[in-house]
């Protein structure tokens, strides 16, 4: 018995298998950290419910928030949506999870912007380096671990 799986034909309980279920799950958990981690982060008293921030800053925060959230869900959309011309849709679904945090760490590039609020200086590290930037180094390393799985499945 083979289960045809994004154009080809897979076999339960083969390599290609596991690594196409394992690389959906990788995914699937960044593209879930996406959707819920925005919220975690920012709806709390110092970011969207800070009393020195400006509306204008809260629209962004909440825009920031949604944009999460979608992205998240066009992730898990493509990832695991069935069809018959499946091609690019696994490609897709990783490209979805990676703009979130690929955007998170572009935007310290530019002028005035800084990882953590002037109060909260020295806060929000791991081993000095600041959490968004580890956060965002290991679920993009996750979705390459995934683009591998989806790559060397592509090829057997």
């Amino acid at each position: 018995m083979s289960v045809r799986m994004h154009g080809t034909n897979i076999h339960p309980g083969t390599v290609s298998a596991r690594g196409s279920l394992v690389g959906k799950g990788l995914v699937t958990f960044v593209a879930g950290v996406t959707m819920v981690g925005p919220f975690l982060a920012d709806w709390n008293a110092t970011h969207l419910f800070n009393p020195l921030w400006p509306p204008h800053a809260r629209f962004h925060g909440a825009q920031t928030m949604l944009l999460g959230l979608g992205l998240g869900a066009c992730a898990l959309g493509f990832t695991w949506w069935r069809g018959q011309d499946a091609g690019p849709r696994p490609r897709t679904g990783m490209l979805f999870a990676s703009l979130y945090w690929l955007a998170q760490l572009g935007s310290i590039a530019f002028p005035g912007t800084a990882f953590v609020d002037p109060e909260r200086a020295g806060t929000g590290q791991v081993l000095g380096i600041p959490a968004q930037v580890v956060l965002s180094a290991v679920l993009l390393g996750l979705l390459c671990a995934a683009s591998l799985l989806e790559r060397r499945r592509a090829v057997s």
